[in-house]
């Protein structure tokens, strides 16, 4: 299995500190923040990954990290030109995924503790075909797309409704197979003109193929001040 990072966007709602760089080059406590999905991945195994980032600071993230080689890996490195959502930015790693099981996770979420996501990725790796989610009960679930669990499955994902009919947030971390791209290609824009990675998921749900695990331990993104400062602390905590 391959893994992408997602590491694009213009990480407006951290502006000013977004102005001279890129929002997952920011610190999480004693690591910048791309650190914490790429060590997620390696945690799991996975040894070949795709950095997706947007154009203004792309050069800052090979700078950083390299080839890869200090970490154990290979790293390769893709520029979404313009921000289109984030299944815009992961249709550009349809080359790299070769027709191939890939683990997605967005540059600014931070799990503290790994090996859930090992479990769940071991057990995608034995499920047949579709996707597998990862929720965690949150106390702000409108920021989030929020999980309507039915029979112990995936009923429907909600894109940050404004009464959620659960508190269980979809993090960012999607496992998905080869169909994710084809799927890709017939969503259509939402109404902030994005490619909505919801939109992928339900899709999978449509067709019956979608799993899910519960997480017990921390996670939070970290792509406002205050989910910002949350990773910072939890990191801290951990440390």
């Amino acid at each position: 299995m391959k893994g992408v990072i997602l590491a694009g966007g213009n990480g407006t709602r951290l502006s000013p500190l977004t102005l001279v760089t890129n929002k997952h080059l920011l610190p999480v406590y004693k690591k910048p923040m791309i650190y914490w999905p790429l060590e997620t991945l390696i945690q799991c195994g996975i040894k070949n990954i795709l950095i997706i980032s947007g154009r203004g600071h792309a050069g800052h993230f090979v700078n950083l990290l390299g080839s890869g080689k200090k970490f154990g890996v290979n790293l390769s490195y893709e520029v979404q030109e313009n921000a289109g959502g984030i299944a815009h930015a992961l249709a550009i790693a349809d080359d790299f995924a070769d027709n191939g099981k890939i683990a997605v996770i967005l540059g600014d979420n931070v799990f503290m503790d790994s090996k859930e996501i090992q479990k769940g990725v071991k057990d995608f790796k034995q499920q047949k075909n579709g996707s597998k989610i990862f929720l965690k009960s949150v106390l702000d679930a409108n920021r989030f797309g929020v999980a309507e669990i039915n029979k112990k499955k995936v009923a429907r994902i909600e894109e940050k409704p404004a009464k959620p009919k659960s508190n269980l947030a979809v993090t960012g971390i999607y496992l998905y197979d080869e169909q994710v791209f084809n799927i890709i290609r017939k969503i259509k824009p939402s109404r902030r003109g994005e490619l909505e990675i919801t939109d992928v998921n339900n899709s999978y749900i449509k067709k019956n193929q979608m799993t899910f695990q519960i997480l017990k331990s921390e996670w939070t993104d970290a792509g406002t001040f205050d989910s910002l400062l949350r990773a910072n602390l939890l990191a801290a905590e951990m440390a």
